[in-house]
């Protein structure tokens, strides 16, 4: 498995339990992860899946949970907006409903997706390799007959766009006025803490960062 560049930067916590609960803190807030995303792209519900994915987008882009996750150059990141800041999500702490999502279901599928099953999640664990297999055991398996039901579409998100999309610093507060639904995946709920988090840095003037140089 290749080193991330965001990878010290994270805090991990090791499995307490199958499948693994990780507590995270998300590093470099408001970074750009080189996708422009003009408007609130439509979003269809993964067949069996509480997850969305964008069919009109040209990148592996996905709604789970009331936040939006973005897969690109081998990287997960999550933002609570369409349009980011995005901040980068470790291997270890990609929720498992996003995990499962399957592989016809990427726009734009990484080259060691070939071969694999178009109706089964990626093989993360033959990705990432056994120590990830270990921390996170058990998430390719789930009752397909309790899969809970899917957050509802933030559609108020649709009138902020262009000049009129907010600020990281505006962000959490329209959102909070305009969304009712809390996460209910203990790792989302991290994610979503802490942007709302990095949202007030960005308030108090914190320079946003760039992303991970890729060559």
């Amino acid at each position: 498995m290749r080193a991330r560049p965001f990878l010290p930067l994270m805090l991990l916590v090791p499995a307490l339990s199958a499948p693994a609960q990780v507590s995270i803190s998300i590093g470099l807030p408001h970074m750009s992860i080189g996708i422009n995303v003009p408007t609130m792209p439509a979003l269809v519900q993964v067949p069996d899946s509480p997850a969305y994915y964008a069919p009109g987008m040209d990148t592996n882009f996905f709604f789970y949970d009331g936040m939006y996750w973005v897969f690109k150059d081998d990287n997960w990141y999550a933002s609570s907006w369409y349009n980011g800041p995005w901040s980068p999500v470790h291997p270890e702490a990609v929720p498992l409903f996003v995990l499962r999502i399957p592989v016809a279901y990427y726009r734009r599928p990484p080259a060691y997706f070939r071969g694999w099953q178009p109706n089964s999640p990626p093989r993360w664990g033959d990705h990432w390799g056994a120590d990830w297999s270990r921390r996170r055991a058990g998430w390719e398996q789930w009752d397909r007959r309790a899969v809970p039901a899917p957050a509802p579409v933030p559609s108020y998100q649709r009138g902020f766009q262009g000049k009129q999309y907010p600020a990281p610093d505006r962000q959490q507060a329209i959102h909070a006025q305009n969304y009712q639904h809390q996460p209910q995946e203990p790792v989302v709920r991290e994610h979503y803490a802490a942007q709302a988090e990095h949202s007030k840095g960005a308030g108090r003037g914190e320079r946003p960062e760039e992303g991970p140089k890729h060559h």
